[in-house]
């Protein structure tokens, strides 16, 4: 008690502060991370009855000829889509970083549009060009659209821009010096890219491949809309709680739905550490050169590739302004009316995923920053209590968004849990939240945390650690400085973790799906319903109202940051 007393003593204010931070941001990942996820696991080895019966639900997964079908067609459709995705982004993201390719930033916000659409939206899209009565179909162009082929095209789009934004970050690592010696050899530009750049890029391209298959691997979305009978494991999980009521058997899709992304997550820090490594203070930065031919040709595969893009997001928008395709083509704007969308709920729908984004975003960057903030800057006494914090909030990065709907669903919706071995029962206390529009906001946090945080911890490492020094030499409180000094020179990166929360919060649906109700009723879940009951016009309209509003809010975010480079540019002068 002498010793603990004296530790104690030696805690300043400002230390019981920092301390009550970084328990509380483990209190949080705990109880909406954690414990969720351990009640899904739990499931998976229980009957109905909360009996424990061991690997019998894995057991009569693994012996069900449907489920193995769903399995294999699962690794089916993301091993295309990956091949598919990565090669294209491959040299997509080639052409912009190495290539004289004119309008690059055109290029480069053309080849992103997916990330700002749901991904029913390129579903929809390809109804309407590749359907029975689609645009390219009564051209003679047609192919069976509806399951594997549907599917792997829907996906590829969908991992396209992620892969891209991976390579260009890989590409943009380059030192000018092997490039040099290379020509001054007279080595060929095919031995080059074997021997040079794909060597350089290759943790790079390990990690867009795993990235790639993981979100192929776990999206909800596209099966749903183009799979047709084509069982995959994401919506075999939604047939089995929603359509079955079936919390075990789902449970168990669920962890199986985990390994990929864990996986893909071990990739990820191993290729992130190897990739930092490589470069160093004498590395030159590349230098690109003119060559005629080869920047043609890069421009012309960047031209393909962006029509393609904007053909299929302008066959959307095509889809929601006419009546009914192909019989009547007149242009109206009656599919946008949301009073009478979703059977009239498409107005309160749109309006509670507009809130949700922007709680979601409001509060999401605030706790991620902060969060990121206690555990880079706090002091060494607490060395234990941040490595915990840290390693709870990379963890989501490995979460795929079908799961973290699902262990909300089991956790959350129990109003108590047996105690082990007793006969005795714990209530639940965040019980209230199961139906109401918080537990999609905390399922939205928690899905989409680690990429924030992240993004924090980058900016923040790039602080000179004088700032804390000299305030506590003065004697200043740190949360003082956090707030004169942290907080407007990671402003730019405050921004970015804002936009990305409200981005994907408007658009998720894999998470939220287990999570809504018909009285809190979302715009992304109410598309997959529309959709389904044949009202697919209206449910492109709602797409591209989502896509809308996703591209000004960042057009808004790019301007801003404009605006402050330009400032940080007269007062360097």
């Amino acid at each position: 008690m002498k010793k603990i007393s004296q530790r104690l003593q030696r805690f300043t204010k400002e230390d019981l502060v920092r301390a009550a931070a970084v328990y509380a941001v483990i209190v949080f990942l705990l109880v909406f991370l954690v414990f969720p996820l351990a009640t899904l696991f739990v499931k998976a080895f229980q009957d109905k009855d909360g009996m424990f019966i061991g690997l019998a639900h894995f057991a009569e997964y693994f012996t069900s000829r449907a489920m193995v079908y769903s399995i294999s067609n699962t690794f089916v459709i993301s091993i295309w889509s990956t091949v598919i995705s990565v090669t294209l982004a491959f040299f997509y993201a080639y052409a912009l970083s190495r290539k004289n390719v004119p309008a690059k930033s055109f290029f480069r916000y053309v080849g992103m549009i997916p990330i700002f659409a749901p991904t029913m939206l390129l579903g929809i899209a390809l109804i309407y060009l590749f359907g029975n009565q689609g645009i390219l179909t009564s051209l003679g162009l047609e192919i069976p659209l509806y399951g594997k082929i549907g599917i792997i095209i829907s996906e590829s789009i969908y991992c396209f821009p992620a892969a891209t934004t991976i390579l260009m970050v890989a590409f943009s690592a380059a030192d000018n010096r092997l490039y040099e010696a290379a020509e001054t050899m007279g080595t060929s530009a095919l031995r080059k890219m074997v021997t040079i750049t794909i060597p350089n890029v290759k943790y790079g391209l390990i990690n867009a491949i795993f990235v790639s298959f993981t979100y192929s691997f776990t999206d909800f979305g596209a099966p749903s809309v183009v799979g047709g009978n084509y069982n995959v494991l994401a919506t075999d999980v939604y047939k089995q709680v929603v359509g079955q009521q079936n919390f075990n058997m789902g449970a168990v899709v669920g962890i199986i739905l985990l390994f990929p992304a864990v996986l893909s997550f071990a990739v990820d820090w191993f290729t992130n550490k190897k990739q930092s490594a490589a470069i160093n203070s004498r590395s030159v930065p590349y230098q690109i050169k003119p060559h005629r031919a080869s920047d043609l040709a890069a421009t012309v595969f960047c031209i393909i590739v962006a029509l393609a893009m904007i053909l299929f997001f302008a066959v959307a928008l095509f889809a929601s302004l006419i009546k009914l395709w192909p019989y009547n083509l007149t242009f109206t704007l009656d599919n946008y009316n949301l009073a009478e969308a979703g059977s009239g709920s498409g107005l309160t729908a749109f309006r509670n995923s507009i809130l949700i984004s922007l709680i979601s975003a409001f509060l999401g960057t605030v706790i991620t920053f902060i969060g990121a903030y206690i555990i880079e800057k706090t002091q060494q006494k607490f060395r234990i209590s941040r490595k915990i914090a840290y390693f709870l909030s990379i963890t989501p990065l490995a979460i795929p968004g079908t799961v973290v709907g699902l262990s909300f669903i089991m956790f959350f919706n129990a109003s108590a849990f047996n105690i082990p071995f007793t006969q005795y029962a714990v209530l639940n206390p965040l019980h209230g939240i199961y139906g109401t529009i918080w537990i999609l906001v905390f399922a939205n946090l928690i899905h989409f945390y680690s990429v924030p945080f992240s993004t924090a911890t980058t900016a923040l490492k790039r602080l000179d650690k004088e700032f804390e020094t000299v305030s506590e030499s003065l004697s200043v409180p740190f949360y003082r400085t956090f707030a004169k000094v942290t907080v407007p020179l990671c402003f730019p990166a405050i921004c970015e973790m804002w936009v990305y929360f409200f981005v994907n919060s408007l658009v998720t649906v894999s998470a939220v799906v287990f999570l809504y109700t018909p009285t809190a009723p979302i715009t992304s879940v109410m598309i997959v319903s529309m959709q389904g009951a044949g009202q697919t016009a209206p449910a492109a309209a709602m797409c591209m109202l989502l896509l809308f509003i996703n591209l000004i809010v960042r057009l808004l975010y790019e301007a801003l940051r404009y605006g402050l480079r330009k400032r940080e540019k007269r007062l360097k002068v």
